[in-house]
């Protein structure tokens, strides 16, 4: 039987590299108390499946690569947010580029990666059919306010908050 998935090596080598693993621990630590939507890597996932599931319905033949590798990184910041105070989409493209860079992935690859990454808290890439916009809407769509039990406390507003099941 013939394997017609993509090849996904260099989103593998992302998932394994020292700087995102330790990103990662570190963000589950400083969110273990955390009421509020976690950034973990089923949020990451989430992310990146309906991302990805968007390319399709919407035929925008963005690779399934350059999909996960921007959905698997765009939280990678939220530890220098809570740390030092930088806006987690920034503090995401600053980690983010030396991983891209360590992965294989190609200057203009990263490029369009590290844009999403800085532009996914961004409501102008609500709109888009790029890879910014499908992982702009991929975020918010992957978060299940409707049934969230810290929902009455969130600081989200009601335009943000996912309160239904969409298709």
């Amino acid at each position: 039987m013939e394997d017609n998935r993509q090849d996904m090596t260099r989103v593998n080598r992302i998932r394994n590299h020292p700087l995102y693993r330790e990103s990662l621990h570190n963000i589950e630590k400083l969110e273990q108390e955390r009421i509020f939507c976690g950034h973990n890597a089923q949020h990451l996932l989430d992310t990146a499946r309906l991302a990805y599931i968007e390319n399709l319905e919407l035929n925008l033949g963005i690779s399934k690569e350059m999909i996960y590798a921007a959905a698997l990184l765009h939280d990678i910041g939220r530890g220098l947010q809570y740390t030092e105070g930088i806006p987690h989409h920034e503090g995401g493209v600053k980690l983010a580029a030396p991983i891209l860079k360590d992965c294989g992935f190609t200057d203009a690859e990263s490029e369009e990666i590290l844009e999403a990454i800085g532009g996914h808290r961004d409501t102008s890439a609500k709109g888009k059919r790029n890879l910014a916009g499908i992982l702009y809407r991929a975020d918010k769509g992957s978060r299940c306010c409707f049934s969230c039990p810290a929902q009455a406390q969130c600081s989200w507003s009601a335009e943000k908050k996912n309160m239904y099941l969409t298709v």
